[in-house]
């Protein structure tokens, strides 16, 4: 569901310190939202104030969001603690291994280049030759 961004309610939140938010809004703009932000049925802020500035930073007037029920405030508060705690970083080892894996994928040896290359040159050929 997209709501619009100025909709969107902010109020008495647990997590006072947003931090630097440039690289996630680069993140945004280069891959898109990758979880929605999450409201509650009154358009109060129940997650993602992070994502919510990035996307004000970047412009957009809309934002995808999921809708929750909260029967109280209490609820409310408990759901943006579950949201921070619960989810778990990656580890060192996991994470060196993630941007090992894009390098190489990104910038391939000299041998998968040629290869690489000799496809295309050969990929060309044969399809002008079935024009």
């Amino acid at each position: 569901m997209q709501v619009r961004v100025d909709e969107i309610k902010v109020k008495h939140r647990i997590r006072r310190d947003l931090g630097d938010i440039t690289q996630l809004a680069e993140s945004i703009k280069a891959h898109g939202l990758m979880n929605p932000i999450v409201i509650n049925e009154k358009r109060e802020l129940i997650a993602g104030e992070r994502r919510l500035e990035s996307v004000k930073l970047l412009g957009w007037q809309t934002v995808d969001v999921r809708v929750v029920y909260t029967k109280d405030e209490a609820e409310k508060i408990q759901l943006e603690i579950d949201e921070n705690l619960y989810r778990r970083p990656l580890t060192a080892g996991e994470l060196s291994s993630g941007l090992s894996r894009v390098d190489r994928l990104r910038n391939p040896g000299f041998l998968l280049r040629i290869w690489l290359a000799v496809k295309r040159f050969f990929s060309s050929l044969f399809s002008k030759s079935k024009r």
